[in-house]
């Protein structure tokens, strides 16, 4: 399970997002599950101000540079905040881990 901190000030509608990237409807803050093509079965909820990503990939992985593109477009929208910077954040958290 990854968790995506959502940038300061920053208030998106994952309900919205995900609708809008993945088709799928539910409520965030109790937890959505849902089959995206090329990720997997993915589970997420929003805890204070994070967002809980759980993934189990597919059995067929594609490389698909649009999939790529798509998650992080999302996750870009849902956290105000770029790959690059997630990345930074990340290694930040487990170096002082």
């Amino acid at each position: 399970m990854r968790k995506y901190s959502i940038k300061r000030g920053h208030k998106p509608d994952l309900n919205a997002l995900i609708k809008k990237y993945f088709g799928v409807e539910g409520n965030v803050e109790e937890g959505v599950e849902f089959e995206a093509e090329g990720i997997g079965k993915v589970y997420m909820k929003k805890e204070g101000n994070a967002i809980l990503v759980d993934i189990i990939p597919p059995e067929k992985v594609t490389g698909d540079y649009a999939v790529l593109k798509k998650w992080n477009d999302f996750l870009f929208e849902a956290t105000g905040r770029t790959a690059k910077e997630r990345k930074k954040l990340m290694e930040k958290e487990t170096m002082g881990k």
